[in-house]
């Protein structure tokens, strides 16, 4: 078995790390595009020839499926994904997790990248999936930057930007982009009010994952050490995974360096 995953660099790693968790004997192949990140800035057209040129890189490997780990390239890209790889790979994109937090009752902050806080499609998801629940959009420059960067500096500094445009009685945070849930219990300390309930924080990783597998007809089985192999697509040119990415679990995980331990956001 051999899942693709595809982001412009290192948010793809909290999808990814939940595959090896769920199936440790899964081939992995991560796509990513240092020569042209960040999405963020770019243009849908652009933002779609870059996913595609990375995801083709992917699909020429062969894999069972491909995870879109972006939530950019899942706004702008995701059909032409479909219609460039299926059926022959199933694409699987990545949707803010709005619907489970919004079922928890308000209210909720949606934490995102500028470009996509207001956007008419996390608009569209409030509508579908939040209606009667109290939510707040929370625009982050500078976040997903910083933590593909891994500058620990530039992290609280967004971070605690990003606090201060967060209602204080909030039940659930949305992490709306994947590069967050690298440093999920940093933003939870942050916005934790002291004497009130656990925050609860929603990312998209375990869900993609899951739903990757199902796609393939995969049963999960984690109670193994990990044997599957790794491949890293920097831009369609073989490597390896920057340095950057020890600074997070997720990146250890998938380098060796710790075991697959289970992991809640």
């Amino acid at each position: 078995m051999k899942i693709a995953l595809m982001d412009s660099g290192t948010g793809l790693l909290p999808a990814a790390a939940a595959v090896r968790r769920l199936r440790p004997d899964a081939d992995l192949v991560l796509s990513t595009d240092p020569d042209g990140l960040p999405w963020g800035p770019r243009t849908p057209d652009d933002v779609t020839a870059h996913a595609l040129a990375v995801a083709r890189a992917a699909a020429a490997l062969r894999p069972d499926a491909l995870i879109v780990a972006c939530n950019t390239a899942s706004v702008h890209a995701l059909p032409a994904l479909r219609a460039a790889l299926e059926p022959d790979i199933p694409v699987i994109g990545t949707v803010p997790a709005i619907k489970p937090a919004a079922a928890g009752g308000g209210p909720v902050a949606i934490w995102a990248t500028p470009a996509t806080t207001g956007s008419p499609y996390q608009q569209d998801l409030i509508a579908r999936f939040a209606q009667g629940v109290e939510v707040t959009g929370v625009p982050c420059p500078g976040l997903a930057d910083a933590v593909e960067q891994a500058d620990d500096a530039a992290i609280d500094a967004a971070v605690a930007a990003a606090a201060q445009l967060t209602p204080r009685d909030i039940r659930a945070v949305v992490l709306g982009c994947t590069h967050y849930e690298l440093v999920a219990e940093r933003i939870r300390a942050a916005l934790q009010q002291p004497g009130t309930p656990p925050l609860v924080l929603h990312g998209s990783a375990e869900a993609v994952a899951a739903q990757a597998l199902r796609r393939i007809g995969a049963e999960p089985a984690p109670a193994a050490a990990p044997t599957g192999t790794l491949d890293v697509l920097l831009s369609g040119r073989p490597g390896t995974l920057p340095d950057e990415v020890l600074a997070y679990e997720e990146g250890r995980l998938l380098t060796g360096a710790v075991p697959a331990a289970p992991r809640t956001v």
